[in-house]
């Protein structure tokens, strides 16, 4: 009988077996409750966003303001002076050359007085580092398998982007920025240069993220490059200053145009946008407060195009400048801080307990009376980073100060919950989450207040997972 079993299990000789069944798709459920837009909106700081490429494969410019008159290659710059407050995000990858297993490529910022005066740069907070170090002096957050939540105490991360966004949610400053510099008329000033190294590593795959928080006493120009240096040092200053007058390194992922339908690609971003936070108050139509009852309720995070969730808002920052085929606009707001106050009122006649959270649930344009999330873990990590908060409950029920804490979601994912808020009736409660949108995660994200009994939900549905609609993000 074992035999007979066996021959029926097996194919036939020259007939190829059939291909493993495709594992199930995911059942979700929709969770009833309100989805608000998030009010307020951007404010006006200028923030230069270099992103595309993010796989960089040959030296050159990759953002520059500078203006083209007397530049050899014009179209590679911008020509838009930044004054005052303005911002960096810089986020790139190396894989090294095929004819070198222990290449470095180095990242420059250069920035220069667009009169003829000096000009003083101060750096208010600004952080930089690598995938993976190849030494002790740069600072680097490897992509760890770390649980869902965790306390953040100013040493958990996961990837580059979840470590600056983490330093600067805390106004720090790394020890390989200066605090300042005097910028001289006539002449680019190299402000940075760091290393993006892949000796040593397997796979050759290495990457930088940088974010800097700016303030120039007059209007200046700025352009990061890159180039290979000689061994291990990186070219010296003149040759940055040459770099101006060469063309671009090649850009990626042409977008799909703007308001066309079908397949969306969004392309990587290489431009300066309009817009470094977002601050705003969370109330209800009218009054100084929010009212306990509306939860559960849930506002956007990083919302953007085919991404609203339902709101129709999309957050996303608009361009000033930006490069011919890259991206239209600041999809996913790397880079920009959400500081959201919440006051929360209690006016019902009941104590009433809340859930605070930051979830991830499946990205959607369409209003469906609440969020769909997956019933079982997704592989794909949407959220890696941190997130500030005031105001939660301590042991014993009194609002604490401000706590931190790492995430890591997967898409789909409810909470977990930050903490709790206890309010009996008539009492009033201040809030206030901040968080700084990081390089390594995917959007849309949302805030949330549930009741701790939480809501009915209902029944998981199965569903065939729907093609990709988009890409990047």
């Amino acid at each position: 009988m074992l035999s007979v079993l066996l021959a029926a299990a097996l194919p036939a000789p020259g007939v190829a077996p059939a291909p493993a069944p495709a594992p199930a798709p995911p059942s979700t459920l929709l969770r009833p409750q309100t989805v608000a837009p998030l009010p307020g909106g951007l404010d006006r700081v200028l923030l230069v966003n270099d992103n595309n490429p993010e796989l960089i494969t040959a030296a050159g410019i990759l953002l520059s303001t500078f203006a083209r008159q007397g530049r050899g290659a014009p179209e590679a710059h911008l020509d838009l002076p930044l004054s005052g407050r303005f911002d960096l995000f810089s986020h790139h990858v190396y894989a090294g050359r095929p004819e070198s297993l222990d290449s470095t490529l180095w990242l420059a910022v250069l920035a220069q007085p667009r009169g003829p005066q000096p000009v003083t740069l101060q750096l208010l907070a600004g952080s930089t580092a690598l995938s993976q170090a190849t030494d002790a002096v740069q600072p680097s957050a490897p992509f760890l398998p770390l649980p869902e939540l965790l306390p953040q105490d100013g040493t958990v991360f996961s990837g580059p982007g979840s470590r600056v966004a983490t330093e600067l949610l805390e106004r720090h400053r790394s020890p390989l920025l200066p605090g300042s510099w005097t910028l001289q008329p006539g002449a680019p000033t190299t402000l940075v240069v760091l290393p993006l190294p892949v000796k040593g590593l397997d796979p050759l795959l290495n990457g930088r993220n940088l974010q800097l928080r700016l303030q120039s006493s007059g209007p200046v120009s700025l352009a990061t490059l890159a180039a290979f240096g000689t061994g291990n040092q990186p070219p010296p200053p003149q040759g940055w200053a040459a770099l101006l007058d060469g063309p671009l390194s090649p850009k990626e992922h042409q977008p799909t145009p703007r308001g066309s339908k079908g397949k969306l690609i969004y392309s990587r971003v290489s431009g300066v946008q309009i817009g470094s936070v977002w601050r705003t108050t969370l109330t209800d139509q009218g009054q100084r407060w929010l009212s306990a009852s509306r939860a559960p309720i849930s506002w956007p995070i990083s919302s953007l195009e085919r991404g609203s969730l339902g709101t129709g808002q999309v957050q996303t920052a608009e361009l000033q400048v930006l490069y011919p085929g890259t991206a239209w606009a600041a999809h996913g707001n790397y880079g920009v801080e959400y500081d959201l106050a919440i006051p929360l009122r209690n006016d019902t006649k009941a104590p009433l307990q809340l859930q605070l959270a930051l979830e991830s649930p499946l990205k959607t344009d369409a209003p469906l009376g609440g969020l769909r999330f997956n019933t079982s873990p997704a592989r794909a990590v949407m959220f890696r980073g941190s997130v500030e908060v005031s105001g939660l409950d301590d042991d014993a029920g009194r609002a604490t100060g401000r706590r931190r804490f790492h995430l890591i979601q997967r898409a789909g994912q409810q909470g977990p919950a930050l903490g709790t808020v206890s309010l009996a009736p008539g009492s009033q409660r201040q809030l206030r989450v901040r968080l700084i949108y990081p390089a390594d995660a995917t959007p849309p994200q949302v805030l949330s207040l549930l009741p701790v009994a939480g809501p009915a939900a209902q029944p998981a549905v199965k569903q065939s997972p729907a093609p990709p609609a988009s890409s990047q993000p």
